[in-house]
């Protein structure tokens, strides 16, 4: 019986955050052994993919060694890094196997070393031998190093943008690695990188450029001796030597046909590049373009994605806000929301109905706007736990801490403890929100929030707001990345 460990480690990266990632936000996912197989049991996570796997293979025995994942953000600690890549160093030496399936996102950033996705493929390669099959998913957002092609046996991409191909594509790299165990395959690949950094808020794998990218690599597909193409957007916030966006093709037995493939697609990206740029509304004029629409268009969902969590927002910036009071809603209104601890605690402590006042945003930093003053009424409390509904992470249990919901006049502002992401919607079913009594919806999100939102809200305003993850690549001190790449290359020629 062939034996299979599977582990997960995985961050997205954000090199402008203020806030680190720390061992205790990787501990929100942290799993092993018979209870990472229960709690990934029926998710469509790379971790439900795996136990799919092995319910659908009888003929292999796995064991889950530590799967854990953290919510996008600032780097990641040396001190979490180390911890997590040597315990799953240490089990990977000290267990017998036959195959590896690592989930990585592949756009980690870590204090003090550049190329942290690349060490921890290096590191579990040495581990088990250069002959074992070793199979790797990687996010769509990915800022691939070269050299990983070559360490791993075969690894994919998720091709969907929202992610709700995790449980798939995890799938599809287990499925080449059983085959390569049979002898029926024998895997080669190659990455290819494009010399720009894309904007993820026009990468949506529904309709646009990436949309037509996605679809020339299924294309490239047909030829039986692809085994996989994968185009990456890349992370626009990760500052590291390998950013910008790229591709991965492996081909069965063939090298040379591995790099045409994935040299094709970069070349097709690069046909597209311009329309990856594109322009938003700032907080303001999406409010007041919500506003004017009627009962028909409602609930209208207004995004920030200059603070989104799934791209390493803060839960912190306080412009959205800003503009919403100065808007003054004479609607249901729900906003989405802040992580402040403090003030938490204080909404506990004053208990349902009470009064609170203080200010919201600005807590973290006062780079992205200053704080934003209020006078409320503790409308709910909860203790912050639910499970994922949408198509996204379904079934994936969730947990923001103890969270609150205040009342300021038609508007009611969800604040956690920690910062989550507000993507799915059982976040508001947690906070009492019925979004057929609901006209205007302001998240703090990005695309993955359209997973299952496109059904719930008719129409979807995006803005741009300062945070850590805003429109504009040339605004961020990028010091790693080449300065070749575009559009740094326009800023460093003015």
């Amino acid at each position: 019986m062939p034996r299979l460990a599977v582990a997960r480690f995985s961050h997205e990266g954000n090199s402008f955050s203020p806030v680190m990632t720390g061992l205790n936000e990787f501990r929100r996912e942290w799993y092993q052994g018979q209870e990472a197989e229960a709690v990934y049991r029926g998710t469509t996570t790379e971790g439900g993919g795996a136990v799919a796997f092995l319910d659908a293979h009888p003929e292999w025995r796995g064991t889950f060694l530590r799967m854990t994942g953290a919510t996008p953000a600032g780097p990641v600690t040396r001190e979490a890094y180390d911890t997590i890549i040597d315990e799953i160093v240490a089990d990977l030496t000290q267990g017998e196997w036959d195959a590896v399936f690592l989930s990585l996102h592949g756009a980690m950033v870590v204090e003090g070393m550049d190329l942290a996705d690349y060490e921890i493929v290096r590191r579990v390669r040495e581990a088990i031998g250069p002959e074992m099959p070793f199979g790797v998913s990687f996010d769509l957002h990915a800022n691939l190093d070269t050299r990983i092609a070559d360490l791993v046996t075969f690894a994919a991409g998720f091709k969907e943008h929202p992610h709700i191909d995790m449980k798939e594509t995890a799938e599809r790299v287990l499925d080449v690695l059983d085959r390569t165990v049979k002898g029926e395959v024998r895997p080669v690949g190659h990455i290819a990188k494009l010399d720009a950094i894309l904007p993820s808020i026009n990468m949506r794998t529904a309709e646009g450029p990436m949309a037509e990218l996605e679809a020339f690599a299924r294309g490239l597909e047909f030829d039986p001796r692809i085994l996989d193409a994968s185009p990456f957007g890349g992370f626009s916030y990760g500052d590291t030597v390998v950013a910008g966006a790229g591709a991965l093709v492996y081909a069965d037995g063939d090298r040379e046909l591995a790099k045409r493939a994935a040299e094709r697609i970069v070349e097709e990206t690069r046909k597209r590049l311009d329309r990856f740029y594109i322009a938003l509304p700032d907080a303001a004029a999406g409010i007041a373009q919500a506003l004017r629409l009627g009962p028909e268009a409602q609930p209208v969902a207004v995004i920030d994605s200059g603070d989104n969590p799934l791209s390493g927002g803060i839960g912190d910036t306080p412009e959205m806000l800003r503009a919403l009071l100065d808007a003054a809603p004479q609607v249901p209104t729900v906003f989405a929301f802040f992580a402040d601890p403090a003030l938490v605690e204080r909404c506990v402590a004053a208990g349902e109905g009470a009064a609170i006042s203080g200010t919201l945003g600005g807590r973290i930093s006062s780079d992205f706007g200053s704080p934003v003053p209020f006078s409320g009424t503790v409308l709910k409390l909860t203790d912050g736990h639910y499970a994922n509904s949408g198509p996204m992470m379904r079934g994936l249990p969730m947990s923001l801490g103890p969270t609150a919901v205040i009342g300021i006049g038609q508007i009611r502002v969800i604040v956690t403890t920690a910062c989550g992401s507000a993507h799915d919607p059982a976040f508001y079913t947690l906070h009492g929100v019925d979004f057929a009594q609901v006209a205007l919806l302001c998240a703090k999100a990005k695309n993955h929030f359209r997973a299952a939102f496109t059904a719930i809200c008719p129409t979807m305003i995006d803005i741009d707001a300062p945070g850590p993850a805003a429109l504009d690549i040339n605004r961020f001190p990028f010091r790693l990345a080449p300065p070749t790449l575009y559009p740094l290359r326009i800023r460093e020629a003015s």
